[in-house]
C-alpha cells in the first residue's frame, strides 16, 4: 500500500512514534530519523538530535506534539514495556522533554499542515493526514502532500528524484 503512494511521504508509526513501514519518499523524508541517535523514532530524533531544530522551523510545535502523542500513547497502553522505556530515556537525557511530560498534554494528532527545512531540498510546507488503521490497532498510516503548483510540491518531486538517482548508483 505504501509504495502505490507516490506523490508524497508515507509512513506508518505506532503510539512510541517508531517509523515501522515508509515508502520511498518517506524514506528519504525522514532519513535522519533512521540515523543514530533516533533509531527510526521521531522522539528521540525530536529530542535528541540536534538536527531537527533545523528540520522543523517550529521546533517547539513539533516538539510537543511529540509528547502529546507519546503521553496518548502511555494512557492507551500505561504497561507497555518500550513505553517505558522510551520515556525514561527521554527524561533522562532531554530537559526539554521532561518540562513537557510533565505537562500532561494528550491530544489527536490527525491532520493539518507542517514546515519542514530538509536537509537535501529545502523549505517544504506539506498537508498530512493520519489514518488510523483498523486491522492494526495503535497503528497509524501518515501522509503528506504538497499544494499542487507550490515550490513545495516543486521540492518533494526534486527529493523523489535524488532518491531515484541513489537507488540507481
Amino acid at each position: 500500500m505504501l509504495d502505490a503512494i507516490t506523490a508524497g511521504p508515507a509512513f506508518v508509526r505506532n503510539g512510541r512514534m517508531d517509523i515501522l513501514a515508509a515508502n520511498a519518499l518517506g524514506r528519504a523524508f525522514w532519513d535522519q530519523v533512521f540515523d543514530a541517535p533516533a533509531h527510526g523514532n521521531i522522539a528521540r530524533f525530536n529530542f535528541l538530535d540536534p538536527r531537527a531544530r533545523d528540520f522543523y522551523p517550529d521546533w517547539d510545535g513539533a516538539a510537543n506534539v511529540s509528547v502529546a502523542i507519546v503521553r496518548t500513547e502511555a494512557g492507551r497502553d500505561p504497561y507497555d514495556k518500550s513505553l517505558q522505556d522510551l520515556v525514561g530515556e527521554l527524561s533522562t537525557r532531554s530537559d526539554e522533554f521532561r518540562r513537557r511530560w510533565g505537562a500532561h498534554d494528550v491530544r489527536h494528532h490527525g491532520s493539518g499542515t507542517k514546515s519542514f527545512h530538509h536537509p537535501v531540498v529545502g523549505d517544504l510546507t506539506l498537508a498530512f493526514e493520519g489514518l488510523e488503521l483498523a486491522s492494526d490497532s495503535g497503528l497509524t498510516l501518515t501522509i503528506y502532500t504538497a499544494q499542487p503548483g507550490s515550490p513545495s510540491e516543486e521540492n518533494l518531486r526534486l527529493l523523489a528524484h535524488v532518491t531515484d538517482q541513489e537507488y540507481q548508483t
